[in-house]
């Protein structure tokens, strides 16, 4: 294929990598600087445990920075996932690439301190076993703690959200913090635990007070209009560590490509000349440095090593980009720790969310979905479980008097165990217990400081608080050669994920090809999913917002006797959807 113009990419996360491939399968020459030495893919990957390799040399135990997941709403990154070839170790291949790696979780437990656990289904009902869970749940009511009073608020507040405009997410959410958008402070501590604060801090690590509305609301809507869709996954997860099932596959499929991907390579300096990059500095493992040039530039770092890099002739050139320097402030932690187990003890098949412990945290039971994966001739040949936990909260909440960043790792791994004891072995029944406990792993992006008696963590998680949305920066620059892949960047997903640095990506290459005029196919970027269903709705809360006027869940008269063939149909149509996914269901 002949090569186009050459274009460097400054980051070897999930976003450069996605830029990469996106560039060198339209034939452009792609060279990738990555300040890791070892491993690529950012945050997304997984690594190999110090020392635990005492049976065989290549044989560790997979630790991780926290582990995957892959809601049903994701497209871009599963797009992606599905051209990267895989071979399977008996020599077949996958027909989709690594996509083919995710399988579905089946059930979520929310693990409570001294109360029995909530189970739930992840997905839509799929087979008896999942309507005996729905069935049993109504025949006997949850013991969630919430009044009906907080059940009935917080339905309405999620129709709210289901028929409001988009105008109006845009701009008055945005400007609202979730737990002020559900008026937290009215109700009870399990309203605040279970349906507010919960949401914000296990899946964005952003506290509920500060977190947008907008962005919290999308996501929580996407994962409930895929549970609600018959036949379709919600919750997926990878069926191996993350290099093994994706990054490595990722990297060798970049290299095939023709992808330069240099590992141990800092970017340290960002040239201009003439309103354009016109190289950039960058220092190897010796610390040997050299300037490298190209036609275009693709800064895909997180935000708070995007900071040092720009400059004030690019700040300039382009002014936008000086609100990437106060984005860098609005970052937290979101770091995981792996408790390997001599038992392998499942809890559920799926996530656990506890709600109640102090540092938020969430875990999976990993081995129950890595068919065929071998513990036996790795570290002392006992481990036959891995709990892999997420710790979200490391800086606001104390357990037992002490916040997670101002303990060392040891004290880390006690009271995080100690937290997951205290929520799972409840009435009487022993689910963990320390005789199980082989080894454990903190992800090594937490470093403690003994100077300051505090952890530091080198790779801290963008949250999207209120009203940032003004600082968030497009992909394509004021820069004629300079673009943006890294999830701060304003894209659909507006969520710091895999899927959001991947939407960034493609809209960085779509500025690329739009700079070259090529002619090569632009990359697909999909909007957020909204059934039809809520059209009418939005419609007449778009004329409410343009005339100034608040949301309203009244309708005129007319509007609502219109409705009611509209929702026959959409019944009818879910009935049939729902008893085709029961026949036949999902694989």
């Amino acid at each position: 294929m002949l090569k186009r113009n050459r274009v460097v990419i400054i980051g070897g996360g999930v976003g450069g990598m996605s830029a990469a491939q996106e560039l060198a399968e339209r034939g452009y020459s792609v060279e990738v600087f990555e300040r890791n030495t070892q491993y690529v893919g950012g945050k997304a990957r997984s690594v190999n445990v110090p020392d635990t390799n005492t049976q065989l040399p290549d044989k560790y135990l997979p630790g991780e920075h926290g582990f995957r997941f892959f809601p049903g709403f994701y497209k871009h990154v599963t797009d992606t996932m599905k051209r990267i070839p895989f071979r399977r170790n008996d020599g077949t291949v996958n027909p989709n690439g690594c996509l083919d790696n995710l399988v579905s979780t089946k059930r979520v437990v929310v693990a409570r301190y001294d109360k029995p656990p909530i189970v739930a289904d992840a997905n839509f009902p799929r087979s008896l076993s999942d309507l005996e869970v729905i069935v049993r749940d109504l025949h006997g009511p949850l013991d969630t703690g919430l009044t009906t009073d907080e059940e009935e608020f917080f339905a309405e507040r999620i129709w709210q959200l289901m028929t409001s405009c988009r105008a109006r997410r845009d701009g008055d959410y945005e400007r609202l913090s979730w737990w002020d958008y559900m008026e937290a402070d009215r109700f009870s501590k399990a309203y605040q635990t279970l349906l507010v604060a919960g949401l914000t801090r296990t899946l964005v690590a952003a506290r509920a007070s500060s977190a947008s509305t907008k962005t919290g609301g999308d996501i929580l809507l996407q994962l409930l209009y895929t549970m609600m869709t018959p036949g379709k996954a919600n919750d997926r997860v990878l069926n191996g560590p993350t290099n093994d099932a994706w990054l490595d596959p990722w990297l060798h499929y970049l290299e095939d490509l023709g992808v330069d991907y240099h590992l141990g390579h800092r970017v340290t300096g960002i040239a201009m000349d003439d309103g354009r990059i016109s190289s950039i500095e960058v220092v190897d493992e010796d610390g040997d440095s050299r300037e490298v040039t190209a036609e275009h530039f693709v800064l895909a770092t997180p935000v708070e090593r995007a900071t040092p890099l720009i400059t004030n002739d690019m700040i300039s050139a382009d002014p936008t980009l000086a609100d990437i320097k106060t984005l860098a402030g609005s970052v937290s932690w979101m770091n995981g720790i792996q408790f390997y187990l001599n038992e392998n003890v499942k809890i559920t098949e799926g996530h656990i969310i506890f709600s109640d412990s102090q540092w938020a945290l969430t875990a999976i039971s990993q081995i129950q979905f890595w068919e065929g994966y071998e513990l036996g001739d790795r570290f002392n040949g006992k481990v036959k479980g891995i709990l892999s936990v997420d710790i979200s909260d490391w800086l606001h909440t104390k357990y037992k008097g002490t916040l997670a960043e101002n303990a060392e790792p040891a004290e880390v791994k006690d009271l995080v165990w100690d937290q997951i004891k205290r929520s799972l072995n409840v009435g009487g029944k022993t689910v963990l217990s320390d005789e199980m406990l082989e080894h454990w792993y903190l992800d090594r992006d937490i470093r403690w400081n003994p100077l300051e008696s505090r952890d530091e963590d080198i790779e801290p998680l963008l949250v999207n608080t209120v009203n940032s949305w003004v600082l968030r920066p497009e992909a394509v620059t004021r820069i004629p050669n300079l673009f943006l892949a890294s999830d701060y960047v304003r894209t659909n997903t507006d969520l710091a994920t895999m899927e959001g640095a991947n939407e960034a990506a493609r809209r960085a290459v779509n500025g690329i090809l739009a700079a070259d005029e090529s002619d090569q196919p632009l990359c697909k970027v999909w909007p957020l999913s909204e059934p039809l269903f809520f059209a009418p709705f939005k419609w007449m809360d778009k004329r409410r917002f343009d005339a100034g006027q608040s949301w309203s869940g009244r309708m005129p008269r007319a509007m609502e006797l219109a409705l009611i063939p509209w929702s026959l149909g959409f019944a009818a149509l879910f009935f049939t959807r729902s008893v085709i996914s029961l026949i036949i269901p999902e694989k």
